[in-house]
């Protein structure tokens, strides 16, 4: 027995499937696929505000060295106002980094639902439904292979 995918509420083997508290062998699936939901734009506005986080740092930062340039005022004033401006710039560098974490986590948990159907004995039959495009992708990707390997044909 081959497990193309396991985890704790999924198990995906070259013999069967359990998903959803369900046990299905491969032959009883007629045919499977896959569809997804609207997408959410809270998803994407979060997204939107940590690129909007990355980017202020670097924008007060230069609107310091630039008002240090165009003001006139004395040279420790100028000095300090250009200083400090690119001190503030340079203080995105970590700060991005950190951001940038939170938008690959976004983009792995996905911006819609998705969910894996099946027709077995003649029925439709919901196998997954979730948010998680990392996982569902792992998920639906396991159970083709065990499709493909399963010697029973498929209309």
């Amino acid at each position: 027995m081959i497990t193309y995918y396991r985890d704790p509420d999924v198990l995906v083997t070259s013999t069967g499937v359990r998903m959803g508290g369900r046990e299905y062998r491969l032959t009883d699936f007629a045919q499977v696929w896959h569809r997804q939901g609207r997408r959410k734009w809270s998803a994407v506005a979060g997204r939107g505000a940590l690129g909007l986080a990355m980017i202020i740092p670097v924008l007060v930062g230069a609107l310091g060295v630039l008002v240090a340039l165009v003001i006139d005022a004395s040279t420790a004033t100028t000095i300090a106002l250009a200083g400090g401006g690119i001190l503030i710039g340079l203080a995105a560098a970590p700060l991005a980094d950190v951001l940038l974490e939170f938008v690959d986590r976004s983009y792995d948990k996905g911006s819609r639902r998705r969910e894996i159907w099946a027709r077995v004995r003649g029925a439709e039959v919901l196998l997954l439904d979730t948010d998680n495009a990392q996982r569902f992708g792992q998920i639906y990707r396991a159970l083709q292979r065990a499709l493909d390997h399963d010697p029973v044909p498929r209309p």
